[in-house]
């Protein structure tokens, strides 16, 4: 295999040589120039270093290089900041000043008295370190929920990377997701503005990669403003998307083929919309060339091909609706290559031609040049003719010698192509190295070059000894003059001739060849196991070629042996003496010729390791009889010791595990007879012995009976997978019903209803096939269970048929009837038995919705289907489930069990009117406190044309019955305002849309319960942090009221009933309270002028008093609600301690304020507004009473 690799690897090589030794340079053979390195089209250089332009051109002479810029001569010896190479055309400009004014287009041009080859036009542009400003860019100030753009704009050169700075060090990169993106150009998208959006440091990095550098722009700060409203419900008012990027309804890309293809749709909207994608009408597929990246906003196709031409729409989506953007690709090409031209070596009056063919979008336009001048305004010559893209030479002259350019050019690139025509008359000559000699093995493939050049192309021929020709059986000569010498021979060695000649001479060269015999390695060394302490001695006989030196080396382990006192190398022969442990591993001869080199192994395994052999493994049962039968086993490593052999059996099915020694064996044996009771279960295990012990037992082998099997196999059928074959498969039976070793099944078939006599063949798996079968031919079929002692009983007889193939021919005259607005009747013809090719299961109708009869309604042309069983000789089925209104298109095939038919003739049919499906998005608002707006959208499916809607309103819980009314609108009305009787009254609200078939599904809604109450708590709610509280003596209630616009509870029983047993209970404690206060007498105070109403410290508050202080288990004072208000002008008035400007004392004349601090009734509360009234449902209910 190396052999056949290495010969093909030859063939290229020598035949790629054989098309370019012509244009090589040789020695005192003149050539025209030829470019063989120059810079990149487009050539970006950094004026702080030397900018250079390389130019490289071969050529006999050499040439002589010049250069252009802007298509004029660029005179470089003039200029002090510009050179050009020794032998080179790289031009090295310096710019120490004035850099920019080398920017330019540059060409270089090589010549010699043969021609002139030119360079491409060389684009030079200078490295410019972008910078951004350095500006302060004013704060964006944003509503939170509305959409948000921060632009980038960088110096050019992507890509871009948008980080936020946070108060820290570092940068922390903004983390895309659905709602923020970053756009192609740069910019940071916000499809919505969220609080935590805000940020002081905004910054846009941008990296250029020519030198890697990464630039900031200045920081720009976010605010994001907020109301009360957003706060308290946390929610975002919802908005419908609309476009970020790109603007508008439509546009178009232009790429061209090769370049990277990005598409980008980035929406704003509440919620953040979603984007999808489709491509001409169908949902864009996803190829391995496509990359979906950011959240499904931007395609990115890395190569833009012809495939991806088309119109790309983005939908952009959210529960409020959905917009469209549609984006035309086109993909243009600048020119490539089909063929390019190639150099001409011609001899006098010889014909040749050149060939610039190319390819792009637009198609290129070819120009030819001679020495950079267009061959129209060359001279002319009448051997020379131009054929659209080819270059044709006949009877060619030393006139003709030159370079020819060809230039294939579009509005989006050009080529350029240098293939010179060398016209000379050259003797010929073989290149290279001259009298060889070559030594090769016998019977290896053998390949003696013999280059060459000459004009005209010379004739070449191999001989031996200078006598006849070298061509057939084992010989080949090549294109490039090389000799290939398949299975050399000894006879083969000699000195070979090799002759080129043509009209100007003839040259020869030889090349001697000896054939040595291959190196043998005659005596292998031998593995052994050797007793720790002895000698070994591995012996490498070799035989080679008597002429051909050869050398012995050992490796142990693929490591070199390294010699020594205990290791030494008798000739070829490795000795190693008093061997160890350490000895132990695969030790190989290397012998090795100037030639070829072959290798043997050998296993040095030391004895004397003291360990117990392994156990034996892969037991197995054969040759059972009643009373005996063959057990066999792999035996396990002896480790070096004698081993003797055991065998132990388990015989009581009921009690497993109790094992008995049955016999012994000598370790040389694997297998044995063992003697046995009858029609007992029997399990056998194996244990070695050595010396040292025993080793692990067996693994158990399987358990058998000496008796035949006794039982049939189950659920046996006969089934076709393919449609020539039948698979016959079956229930494997127990273990314990094998009876015996090596269970096999005999299954019988024959064709049913034939005179053919059973076939039969044995198995051990449960599934057996029949091959070259009729295609759905039934076969009678049986199986019955073998073992070694004899057959089961047979299974009966079962019929099974050979595979389906697919039905020939499909139902014809597929027509419908009874078209109803929902359901239509299909009919169609029967295929005839015959041609199902198997069963007939059933026909299958495949219909889909086209489109509407609406132009304007956009529908699913999802495929759906539908089985209608066989049902006589006129079949049909009634399809359900259609749309009315709608135009759709059908087709039926007929299908077996495996394969559906050919599809029949496609029809169409037009589904008539229908009532609609109900209308989207009803909405009931409260626009005023004394009405209700009510709007509705069109129904999802009209199923016609709309002629009108209904709205049918009711009270729900008004007192009194009302009658139900019905208000009937035009089809552009699709809205409706009422006045209602109260504030509490609730109305139930049903809108349907008809057309001209009746009323469609109605859509009810139940308004919900405003009131100007809620209203306003929602207002006061908010200035209160929604928290209220409550003091009376040592109990707090704290009540919370919000504002809902749900049901209104307090119309139902329950709640009532609760509030009036709160107010109840309210009531006692205030009775008790009042009742405790005034049991006392009044007692001078002590002197508490001085105190401060401010919250005080717990030590401060203690106080220590001798009226049956420990008695009556006074708590310290608490602090006061006075610590959330505005304090009073003086804090010395007493009236400030109590109600109604009365002082109270305890019995004692303690000042009761030390206890329970100040008593102030929290509704007379002084908030420095005004005073504020709490709202609860409570207070509604005081109220009303």
């Amino acid at each position: 295999m190396l052999l056949f690799l290495f010969s093909f690897l030859y063939f290229y090589l020598s035949f790629t040589f054989s098309k370019l030794m012509y244009s090589i340079s040789l020695p005192a053979v003149r050539q025209p120039p030829t470019i063989i390195k120059q810079s990149m089209k487009d050539h970006i250089v950094d004026p702080k270093d030397t900018m250079v332009i390389e130019c490289e051109a071969k050529g006999n002479p050499h040439p002589i290089f010049s250069w252009r810029r802007n298509g004029k001569y660029f005179n470089v010896a003039r200029d002090p900041q510009a050179s050009v190479r020794r032998r080179s055309g790289t031009l090295d400009i310096y710019a120490w000043n004035n850099p920019e004014q080398y920017e330019a287009e540059y060409q270089c041009i090589a010549s010699n008295e043969y021609g002139s080859a030119y360079s491409n036009k060389i684009r030079l542009r200078l490295y410019r370190a972008p910078v951004w400003p350095r500006e302060i860019l004013e704060p964006v100030v944003v509503s939170v929920g509305l959409p948000l753009v921060l632009s980038c704009d960088p110096p050019p050169g992507p890509p871009f990377n948008w980080p936020i700075q946070t108060a820290f060090p570092t940068m922390q990169p903004v983390r895309p997701d659905r709602r923020v993106s970053m756009g192609v150009n740069g910019d940071l998208y916000f499809s919505n503005v969220l609080f935590n959006d805000s940020d002081s440091d905004y910054c846009c990095n941008a990296r250029f990669p020519y030198k890697n550098v990464i630039q900031q722009k200045m920081p720009v700060v976010v605010k994001v403003l907020t109301n009360e409203v957003n706060i308290m419900l946390d929610t975002l008012a919802e908005a419908a998307p609309t476009w970020l990027s790109p603007t508008g309804s439509s546009s178009s890309i232009l790429v061209l083929q090769g370049e990277e293809l990005l598409l980008e749709c980035i929406a704003a909207g509440v919620p953040t919309p979603r984007i999808t994608w489709t491509k001409d009408g169908e949902d864009l597929v996803v190829t391995p060339r496509m990359k979906v990246k950011n959240f499904n906003k931007m395609i990115q196709i890395p190569k833009a091909d012809f495939d991806d031409i088309g119109e790309y729409v983005c939908t952009a989506t959210n529960k409020i609706g959905y917009i469209e953007h549609t984006i035309m690709v086109k993909v243009k090409a600048a020119p490539f290559w089909l063929e390019k031209p190639t150099d001409l070596v011609l001899a006098p009056e010889e014909n040749g031609h050149l060939v610039c063919r190319s390819d792009g979008i637009p198609r290129p336009t070819i120009s030819w040049f001679i020495n950079g001048e267009p061959i129209e305004t060359s001279t002319p010559q009448p051997n020379r003719q131009v054929s659209g893209d080819t270059l044709i030479l006949r009877g060619v002259t030393a006139a003709n010698n030159a370079v020819y350019q060809c230039n294939a050019s579009n509005q989006y690139g050009y080529l350029l192509a240098n293939a010179f025509v060398n016209v000379l008359h050259a003797t010929p000559r073989i290149i290279g190295p001259r009298n060889e000699l070559i030594k090769v093995i016998e019977g290896s493939h053998t390949f003696l070059d013999c280059r060459y050049f000459g004009s005209p192309v010379p004739d070449l021929r191999w001989s031996k000894y200078g006598q006849g020709n070298l061509e057939g059986n084992r010989f080949n000569t090549h294109s490039n003059g090389t000799l290939e010498i398949r299975h050399i021979r000894i006879e083969d060695q000699g000195t070979y001739l090799c002759i080129v000649s043509n009209l100007a001479g003839r040259d020869e060269s030889q090349i001697r060849v000896e054939v040595k015999e291959p190196t043998l390695i005659v005596t292998r060394p031998q593995s052994m196991k050797v007793i720790r302490g002895t000698d070994v001695r591995f012996e490498c006989g070799v035989k080679a070629d008597l002429t051909t030196p050869v050398t012995t080396s050992w490796m142990k382990d693929k490591r070199m042996v390294t010699y020594g006192w205990r290791i030494s190398l008798d000739e070829s022969n490795l000795v190693i003496t008093n061997v160890n442990r350490g000895d132990e591993g695969n030790y190989t001869c290397i012998i090795k010729s100037e030639l070829d080199q072959k290798s043997a192994s050998a296993r040095l395994m030391v004895m004397g390791m003291t360990y117990r052999p392994e156990p034996p493994t892969n037991l197995e049962l054969s040759d059972p009889y009643e009373r005996s039968v063959r057990l066999s086993w792999i035996p396990g490593a002896s480790n070096h010791n004698p081993v003797t052999g055991q065998i132990q059996y388990d015989d009581d099915d009921w009690l497993p595990g109790k094992w008995r020694n049955l016999s012994t064996y000598p370790g040389n044996l694997n297998s044995v007879i063992l003697h046995l009771t009858p029609f007992t279960y029997y399990e056998f295990r194996v244990i070695a012995i050595n010396e040292i012990g025993m080793s692990r037992p067996s693994r158990p082998s399987k358990r058998f009976q000496s008796s035949a099997p006794d039982v049939i196999p189950k659920n046996l059928k006969g089934v076709g997978t393919w449609r020539n074959n039948m698979e016959i498969s079956w229930e494997p039976l127990t273990y314990r019903e094998w009876n015996g070793p090596h269970l096999k099944y005999l299954v019988w078939w024959k064709r049913r209803d034939s005179r053919e006599e059973w076939k039969n063949a044995t198995t051990k798996w449960l599934k057996y096939y029949i091959y070259d079968a009729d295609t759905f031919t039934p076969y009678d079929i049986k199986v019955q269970a073998v073992n070694d002692f004899g057959l089961g009983p047979e299974s009966p007889v079962v019929t099974g048929y050979s595979g389906e193939d697919r039905p020939v021919t499909a139902p014809l005259n597929l027509r419908v009837s009874d078209i109803e607005s929902t359901q239509v009747t299909v009919h169609w013809d029967p295929v005839k038995r015959n041609s199902m090719m198997g069963e007939l299961k059933e026909y299958k109708v495949y219909y889909w919705r086209d489109s509407s009869q609406l132009r304007w309604l956009r529908v699913n042309r999802a495929m759906k289907s539908k089985s209608f069983p066989e049902n006589g000789p006129e079949p049909s089925g009634v399809l359900t489930g259609i749309i009315p209104y709608s135009n759709y298109k059908m087709y039926i095939v007929v299908t077996n069990n495996r394969y559906e038919g050919p599809p029949s003739n496609y029809i169409h049919f037009s589904t008539p009117e229908g009532v609609p499906s109900a209308p989207k998005s009803f909405r009931i608002q409260q626009r005023h406190l004394d009405s209700i707006y009510v709007d509705w959208e069109l129904p999802a499916e009209p199923n016609g044309v709309v002629t009108g809607y209904s709205l049918k309103y009711q009270t729900v819980n008004a007192t009194r019955g009302e009658e139900l009314r019905v208000e009937d609108f035009p089809p552009n009305v699709t809205s409706f305002s009422m006045r209602r009787y109260d504030r509490y009254t609730r109305y139930r609200f049903s809108v349907a849309a008809r057309t001209r078939l009746g009323i469609g599904e109605w859509h009810t809604e139940e308004s919900p319960h405003y009131t100007t109450e809620s209203n306003f708590i929602i207002n006061q709610s908010i200035d209160l942090d929604s928290v209220w509280t409550k003091r009376c003596a040592h109990v707090l209630v704290c009540i919370s009221a919000y504002a809902t616009d749900q049901v209104d509870i307090t119309t139902q029983g329950w709640f009532i009933g609760i509030m009036c047993a709160v107010a109840l209970i309210v009531l006692i404690l205030l009775i008790v309270c009042f009742i405790k206060r005034s049991r006392g007498g009044k007692y001078p105070v002590r002197d508490k002028k001085d105190i401060s109403l401010e919250p005080m410290d717990d030590k401060d508050q203690e106080g220590s008093f001798d009226y049956r202080e420990e008695e009556r288990g006074l708590q310290r004072g608490q602090t006061s609600i006075e610590s959330i208000m505005k304090r009073s002008d003086s804090d010395d008035s007493l009236v400030d301690y109590g109600e109604g400007g009365e002082i109270q004392f305890n019995e004692d004349g303690s000042f009761i304020g030390q206890y329970t601090g100040t008593r102030r009734d929290v509704r007379e509360v002084d908030f420095g507004v005004g005073s504020v009234e709490l709202h609860s449902p409570m207070n509604a209910i005081y109220s009303l009473a």
